[in-house]
């Protein structure tokens, strides 16, 4: 790790050590600027899924009931519980990882091992046989992805200058979306060719989860050729002579403390718990959805993952142009709006029944606008987050209360689906983002998102 005193200018954004190895040379070519961002991002987006949808779609196959799966949902309440243990990986340090990659670095490359190993525990599970192991094994990989995310996000916000902030995030977003596709349709179309080979379902399933556990490594790699990002560097440096009690104490009332005194904060809270609420409602049975309509484990890989995943770039590119040209407060509306709109495309292939167009044109609509409310929330969000020492902290917060719909508020989607049937589901999953539009009219009129500053994407 280079410190600021033994480093030299090489351009505006950029610092290189004296001492130039290959290492130091590939990590300065990748930091200009977001391949490292990017490589990440997909590293942050695999293990979402294999928690989540493909879970799902594995005990779906395996003949567990709506009402369970929609339980499941509660296995990502790491997600939404992050910023607790968030101080921890801003303040301490861990043996042998701080002191080999530094304060960032040694995190990120500590909770990757970890959740290699979580995936692999899953891998060795069986929901027909024991769904509460299989609960316990998707809670450790939930706990291990949310810690990496941790990690990530303040990396990505401390790594970048201003200038870059931009296609840093977009870079992210992309390669996030990236990430989740191989977990999803990746795994998937693994399952059905080692089913080929003439394993069983079982081993089938165990030897795609291996395979994306493997894939983790990509992020390791990633984490050991990148450099200790300068606002760390400086961060830890102030903070040096301090106990690891203090810093911790210090992380976690400074970035609560600092969010808390701000102007509205509890109604911004609240406005970042629900944005993405419709999107999560609907999203917990869309896997289940698409197989019981009579699709096939492969069309749901090539269909929802394939066609979504080219919807989700594109539309990636449109939440940019949207947040340029309009105000943050107008590009949430229309975000918002957007993303609301598009379960009724759900609710219209609930009616037409098996036809791949119209799944193809349902998720086209879903995965586009969602894209477009995802890059504007995450701008957002990360104009929340100012201060260095408590980026992870902060920004894990935000995101933690944002997956509180996806994992909390979500967890009963399966008994609504189940007592309303698949058209009127939909429908409702749309008047859920009610609540979010009128704490957004009304920070709006308080000036807060005004008081943000200009906000580049």
């Amino acid at each position: 790790m280079n410190s600021p005193e033994t480093a030299i200018k090489t351009s505006e954004d950029e610092t290189i050590a004296p001492e130039t190895s290959w290492r130091d040379g590939l990590a300065v070519y990748l930091q200009r600027r977001v391949l490292i961002v990017l490589f990440l991002g997909f590293s942050s987006g695999l293990p979402l899924a294999l928690s989540g949808s493909t879970l799902l779609i594995w005990m779906r196959e395996s003949g567990v009931d709506l009402g369970t799966i929609g339980l499941f949902a509660l296995v990502g309440t790491p997600y939404t519980l992050k910023f607790l243990w968030a101080p921890l990986v801003d303040a301490l340090h861990l043996p042998f990882f701080t002191r080999a990659f530094g304060r960032r670095r040694g995190w990120l490359v500590c909770s990757q091992i970890l959740l290699i190993a979580s995936i692999l525990l899953l891998a060795l599970t069986d929901p027909a046989r024991s769904p509460l192991f299989v609960a316990l094994g998707a809670l450790l990989v939930a706990a291990m992805s949310s810690t990496q995310d941790i990690v990530v996000d303040a990396f990505r916000v401390e790594s970048l200058p201003e200038s870059e902030q931009a296609a840093g995030m977009a870079a992210y977003v992309a390669a996030y979306r990236i990430g989740m596709l191989v977990s999803t349709a990746g795994a998937l179309f693994l399952v059905s060719a080692y089913e080929g080979t003439g394993t069983t379902r079982l081993s089938a399933w165990m030897w795609g989860y291996v395979t994306m556990a493997a894939l983790v490594l990509i992020g390791t790699a990633t984490a050991l050729v990148a450099t200790e990002p300068e606002q760390s560097v400086r961060a830890e440096a102030a903070t040096s002579t301090e106990t690891a009690f203090v810093r911790v104490a210090r992380a976690a009332g400074g970035a609560f403390s600092e969010f808390l005194v701000r102007k509205d904060a509890l109604a911004a809270l609240a406005f970042v718990v629900l944005f993405k609420f419709t999107d999560a409602f609907s999203g917990t049975m869309t896997a289940p959805f698409v197989i019981d309509l009579g699709f096939s484990r492969n069309d749901y890989a090539a269909i929802v993952k394939g066609v979504g995943l080219a919807a989700t770039l594109i539309g990636g590119f449109a939440g940019g142009f949207v947040a340029r040209r309009y105000s943050l407060a107008a590009s949430l509306w229309i975000g918002g709006t957007l993303q609301a709109i598009a379960n009724l495309s759900f609710s219209w292939l609930a009616l037409v029944g098996v036809n791949h167009w119209a799944l193809v044109l349902a998720i086209t609509a879903e995965n586009f606008t969602s894209a477009i409310g995802t890059v504007i929330f995450v701008a957002y969000l990360s104009a929340l987050c100012r201060n260095p020492l408590h980026t992870a902290t902060q920004y894990a917060l935000l995101t933690a209360l944002a997956a509180v719909g996806r994992t909390y508020l979500s967890s009963g989607a399966g008994f609504v689906a189940k007592a309303t049937g698949w058209p009127l589901f939909f429908a409702i999953c749309v008047a859920v983002a009610v609540p979010s539009f009128i704490l957004l009219a009304w920070l709006q009129r308080r000036g807060h998102f005004a008081a943000l500053g200009p906000v580049k994407v």
